[in-house]
């Protein structure tokens, strides 16, 4: 009987923390936090990309190395985290100068811009794959988490959705002739730190959506132990998304991975507030739905009719590989 990836963090990897460990919160958020004394507590991400997995084969080696780091630092930034340092182990099928040039030129210039330092790490031969964790501080108490939508909440997105995924599908269906915006935001998604700072003491709950944003928001619902209506009308979707097929940009917007924008929940009296982080964040943020009592997630069409898409995002176990 195969488990999904969720379930195997849940049956497997999901442990009380020790006594005065520290632990301010562990497994099932999009990073860990720990006391580390003072005013701040220190918050913990990591992920891995692997080709073929993370990024198709033969994607340009500055853009993994961007990826690589950008998909950890979209988990700081959906706690609310200013980035400060990473570690990274990257196994590699041989020791390309060319290749890891510009893999530190995509790793480096987005360091650079949000500030955060490489600290350690490891290098080893094998399959290409890159494993990053990122570290970051937040003020004590301050750190968004998935567990606090409350009934009655907005929910928000920012960007536009299913750009990667789309990227995606028409790199499978015929590789030299992919639109160059949708295979920007697959190879260089961009990180909303500084909306993750600007939520702070304003979202009850946040995410990062990387799974797709109906499997990414249930996650928010799960931990919150409520429901949502989720009007797919309102779902943003680029000009280059929908102007092969409306509907199925939508659907890939809804189940699609590797957006790697902000999915989060704040109480109606933050909805003009809204709008003036939006503007100092530099995106777009769009209200899709609200937070109800009854578990699960409802979605309606503009009609206020229930819709299903049948399945509602990326698991690496339940698909294959």
């Amino acid at each position: 009987m195969s488990v999904n990836e969720f379930e195997i963090i849940r049956r497997y990897f999901t442990r009380p923390a020790a006594i005065d460990s520290g632990v301010v919160l562990g497994v099932g958020d999009d990073a860990a936090i720990v006391r580390i004394g003072g005013d701040q507590e220190l918050v913990i991400a990591a992920d891995v990309v692997n080709e073929g997995i993370h990024f198709p084969v033969n994607t340009s080696a500055q853009a993994v190395g961007h990826k690589a780091l950008a998909v950890n630092l979209s988990d700081l930034a959906a706690m609310g985290a200013d980035p400060a340092w990473f570690t990274m182990t990257i196994s590699l099928p041989q020791a390309d100068e060319q290749w890891l040039g510009q893999f530190a030129s995509g790793l480096f210039n987005l360091a650079d811009q949000f500030g955060i330092s490489l600290i350690g790490g490891d290098t080893v031969r094998g399959p290409l794959s890159i494993a990053i964790n990122a570290l970051g501080r937040v003020p004590v108490g301050a750190a968004l988490r998935r567990s606090g939508a409350v009934v009655g909440d907005q929910i928000f997105v920012s960007g536009t959705l299913g750009d990667a995924a789309c990227a995606l599908q028409q790199i499978h269906h015929d590789p030299d002739n992919v639109d160059p915006a949708l295979r920007q935001r697959l190879d260089f998604p961009t990180p909303r730190v500084e909306l993750g700072r600007r939520l702070r003491g304003m979202a009850n709950a946040c995410i990062d959506i990387s799974d797709g944003l109906a499997a990414d928001l249930s996650h928010i619902l799960d931990a919150s132990r409520v429901g949502a209506v989720l009007h797919i009308d309102r779902i943003p979707v680029s000009a280059e998304a929908a102007s092969a097929d409306a509907r199925a940009s939508l659907i890939l917007a809804m189940t699609g991975g590797d957006d790697y924008e902000l999915c989060f929940t704040v109480p109606p009296v933050y909805a003009e507030t809204i709008n003036q982080v939006s503007k100092e964040a530099g995106v777009s943020l769009t209200c899709v739905g609200e937070i109800v009592a009854e578990p699960g997630l409802i979605m309606v069409d503009s009609d206020n009719q229930r819709v299903s898409l049948g399945h509602l995002g990326h698991d690496h176990f339940a698909q294959g590989i």
